[in-house]
C-alpha cells in the first residue's frame, strides 16, 4: 500500500466519457502514489464511474456531486455527454458554467490542496484562485493537437514548423471555431494524457509558445478489469477462432456517430475487404428507435455470416485489442482509442469522422510516426468503400506494410513503457511542491 501524503487532490473533469475516463485513471495513479482524491462530477457521470473504483480505492477516491439545474430541454439524464443530442452540446456546456457558485462551495467545503480541472472548464480557475488553491489544467488531447492549434491561435501568421500536421481543405472548418479559452490565475502548468515516446518534439513547442510547464502522465487509460466481467464472452470466444492478426476492430468511439452514407461506405469496404472483423455501430441519438438493419445496406448480415460481427453499444474495447487475433484497428483516431491501439500493439487504420475536432490531426500523428495508415477520401472528403477495402487488405494481408506497422508500434509501446512510472513521477513531484509552496506563502 502507498505511503499517505495526505494531499488531496479534487479532480474536475467535463461531462464527456471521453474525458472522465483518463481523469479517473490519473486518480488512481495518484492514489497509488498516496494522494488522497476527491472526483467532481454530475450524478449521472457519477453513478457510471462509481462502478469502475476498484474497492482498493474505495477510500482515497471519493466522489464529489454537482449537480445541475433542471432546465426543460436538459433533464438529469441529459447531465453528460453520452446520447446527448448533438443540439443540445453547447446547452450543457452552458448549464455547467453556471454552477460556479456551487462549484466554489465545493471547494470551499472539500479543500483540496490542488484543483486539477479540465482545459474545457478553466472558469473553474476562478473559485480555486478565490479560495488561494493552486489549480492545474488537464488536457485530454494529443500533444500535437494542442501545438497545432495553439499556434494558430498564440503566433497567429506564423506557419507551423512541423508539415506532418496539417488539415485538409475539407477539414479546414475547424479553424474558424477554435477558441483558446484562458483565465486568469492558476498555475501555468498543463497535463497532457501522453508520454515524450509519442509527440516529444510536440510536447516542447508546446512549452515554448505556452511559456509553461507541460508534463506528460505517461499514457493513462483504462484498466483491462475495469471492462466487467472477466468471463470470455461470445465476442472474445468468436475471435479467438481466428487466426493471428487477421481480424479488424472498426470502432469510432463511444460518441461518434457516422451519416447513413458513411456506414453504407464502411461496410461495403469491409465485405469487399474479404477479411474478419468486428463493428461497433452507434445509432445516431435524439431519433426514433433504428433497428441496425435499416442502417446497414440490404442483405449485408447475412453476406458476411460468420466473416463478421456487428455489435451495438459497449463493447471489450481493449480485451479486443489486446487478442492476438487483431490485426489492425479502423479508428476515427480520438485520442483515448489511439493510446489504447498503441498500448496493446495494434496497428492502426486511421478513418478521421468528425473534422471539427482532434481527429485529423491525431491520424496524422500516428502516420508520421510509422504506426498508422490513412484511408484516403475524395477532394470533398467522401468516402469509397474502395478505398476503405484497399487500405484494410494492405494491412491485413500485405505482408510489408503489416509487419512494418506492427513492429513499429509495439516498439513504441515498449518505450511508452519504459516512460511511464517516471512520468507520472514527475506529475506526483510537481503536486507536492504545489502544497509546500503553498503552505510556505501561509507561514511567511
Amino acid at each position: 500500500m502507498a505511503e499517505t501524503t495526505n494531499l488531496s487532490v479534487l479532480m474536475f473533469p467535463y461531462l464527456a466519457y471521453g474525458h472522465f475516463t483518463p481523469f479517473l485513471e490519473l486518480a488512481k495513479k495518484l492514489s497509488d502514489r498516496g494522494f488522497l482524491i476527491d472526483f467532481c462530477s454530475t450524478p449521472i457521470n457519477l453513478s457510471y464511474i462509481k462502478k469502475k473504483i476498484p474497492h482498493k480505492y474505495s477510500c482515497s477516491i471519493q466522489l464529489v456531486e454537482l449537480h445541475l439545474q433542471d432546465l426543460p430541454e436538459l433533464p438529469p439524464h441529459y447531465h453528460t455527454t453520452k446520447d446527448l443530442p448533438f443540439h443540445l452540446q453547447t446547452t450543457l456546456y452552458k448549464a455547467l458554467m453556471m454552477e460556479e457558485a456551487q462549484f466554489h462551495q465545493i471547494l470551499k467545503d472539500q479543500k483540496p490542496d490542488v484543483l486539477v480541472f479540465d482545459i474545457m472548464q478553466p472558469w473553474s480557475v476562478r473559485a480555486a484562485s478565490s479560495l488561494n488553491i493552486p489549480a492545474i489544467k488537464y488536457c485530454i488531447a494529443s500533444a500535437a493537437t494542442c501545438c497545432y492549434f495553439g499556434n494558430l491561435k498564440l503566433k497567429p501568421g506564423v506557419e507551423f514548423p512541423f508539415t506532418a500536421l496539417y488539415l485538409k481543405d475539407y477539414e479546414q472548418e475547424i479553424k474558424r471555431h477554435i477558441e483558446l479559452q484562458v483565465e486568469e490565475g492558476g498555475e501555468n502548468i498543463m497535463l497532457l494524457n501522453t508520454s515524450r515516446a509519442i509527440d516529444a518534439k510536440y510536447l516542447d513547442y508546446l512549452s515554448e509558445i505556452g511559456q509553461g510547464n507541460i508534463l506528460p502522465t505517461g499514457v493513462v487509460i483504462q484498466d483491462l478489469e475495469d471492462e466487467g466481467d472477466i468471463e470470455e464472452t461470445q465476442l472474445i470466444k468468436w475471435i479467438g477462432k481466428n487466426k493471428e492478426h487477421s481480424t479488424v476492430y472498426v470502432s469510432f468511439g463511444s460518441e461518434c456517430v457516422m451519416t447513413k452514407e458513411e456506414m453504407e461506405e464502411v461496410a461495403y469496404g469491409l465485405e469487399v475487404s474479404n477479411v474478419h472483423f468486428i463493428w461497433v455501430v452507434r445509432i445516431p441519438r435524439g431519433e426514433q428507435v433504428v433497428r441496425l438493419e435499416e442502417v446497414l445496406p440490404q442483405g449485408f448480415l447475412e453476406r458476411i455470416g460468420e466473416r463478421g460481427r456487428i455489435v451495438e453499444g459497449w463493447v471489450p474495447q481493449a480485451k479486443i485489442l489486446k487478442h492476438a487475433s487483431i490485426g489492425a484497428f479502423v479508428t476515427h483516431c480520438g485520442w483515448n482509442s489511439t493510446l489504447e491501439s498503441i498500448e496493446f500493439g495494434v496497428p492502426i487504420i486511421a478513418l478521421p469522422i468528425n473534422f471539427c475536432s482532434d481527429q485529423p490531426i491525431n491520424a496524422r500523428l500516428v502516420v508520421e510516426i510509422g504506426i498508422a495508415t490513412e484511408i484516403a477520401r475524395d477532394g470533398d472528403g467522401k468516402l469509397h468503400r474502395g478505398y476503405i477495402a484497399e487500405t484494410i487488405k494492405e494491412v491485413i494481408f500485405g505482408k510489408e506494410i503489416g509487419e512494418n506497422l506492427r513492429k513499429k508500434v509495439n516498439s513504441l509501446r515498449e518505450n511508452v513503457t519504459l516512460l511511464r512510472e517516471e512520468h507520472m513521477d514527475g506529475v506526483a513531484k510537481v503536486i507536492k511542491q504545489l502544497r509546500e509552496k503553498k503552505n510556505q506563502s501561509r507561514s511567511a
